[in-house]
C-alpha cells in the first residue's frame, strides 16, 4: 500500500484490516499520535486527513491510501515548532503530554473548520462563525480528553494562536 503521510511518500505492507494509527506506529514508526482508548472516544489518536481531523484508531489505513495524511510529526520540528506546538509549550497546555499530540492536530483541524465557517453547536449564529470563544473552543475539542484536566491552559494556546492568525 502506498500512502502519503507529512508531506512524504510512505509504502508499507499491514494486514488489511490493520487501522491508520497502528500503521502510522507500528508499521511506519510515527510514534507521535497515541492509542488512548482504542476506541475513538479520547482523541488522543487524531490526525489530519485532507485536512480534516479523524480519530485514527478508527479508520482503516486501506481507506486512506489517495488521502494526504497529517500527524503531528508533519507540523512542525522541535527546532521550528507549529504556533500551535509554540503556544501549548507557553501556556502550559499538557502536564503529562500524553494527549497532546492529538490536542494539537485538533486544534489545527478546528481552526480550519472555524475559517470554512462551519459552524458547532454552540454558534449563536449559523451563518455568522469565526469567533473562537472560550465556549466554541470548549465544544469544538470536547472530543480530546485530558486526564491531568490541563483544558484552561489548551483553550487559552487556541485561541492565543486563533487571534494572532489575522
Amino acid at each position: 500500500m502506498h500512502f502519503q503521510i507529512n508531506g512524504q511518500h510512505h509504502e508499507a505492507d499491514p494486514d488489511i484490516r490493520t487501522t491508520l494509527l497502528d500503521l502510522l506506529r507500528e508499521h511506519l514508526g510515527l510514534t507521535g499520535s497515541k492509542k488512548g482508548c482504542d476506541h475513538g472516544q479520547c482523541g488522543a489518536c487524531t490526525v489530519l486527513v485532507n485536512g480534516r481531523r479523524i480519530n485514527s484508531c478508527l479508520a482503516l489505513a486501506v481507506m486512506h491510501q489517495d488521502d494526504e495524511i497529517t500527524t503531528i510529526e508533519g507540523l512542525g520540528t522541535p527546532d521550528e515548532l507549529h504556533p500551535l506546538q509554540a503556544a501549548f509549550v507557553r501556556h502550559d497546555g499538557y502536564q503529562c503530554g500524553y494527549c497532546t499530540p492529538g490536542q494539537i492536530c485538533s486544534a489545527k483541524g478546528m481552526m480550519d473548520e472555524v475559517e470554512k465557517g462551519w459552524p458547532s453547536y454552540v454558534t449563536a449564529e449559523l451563518d455568522e462563525t469565526g469567533e473562537l470563544t472560550r465556549d466554541e473552543v470548549s465544544e469544538r475539542m470536547s472530543g480530546n480528553i485530558c486526564r491531568c484536566a490541563a483544558y484552561p491552559n489548551i483553550v487559552d494556546a487556541i485561541q492565543e494562536v486563533w487571534e494572532a492568525r489575522a
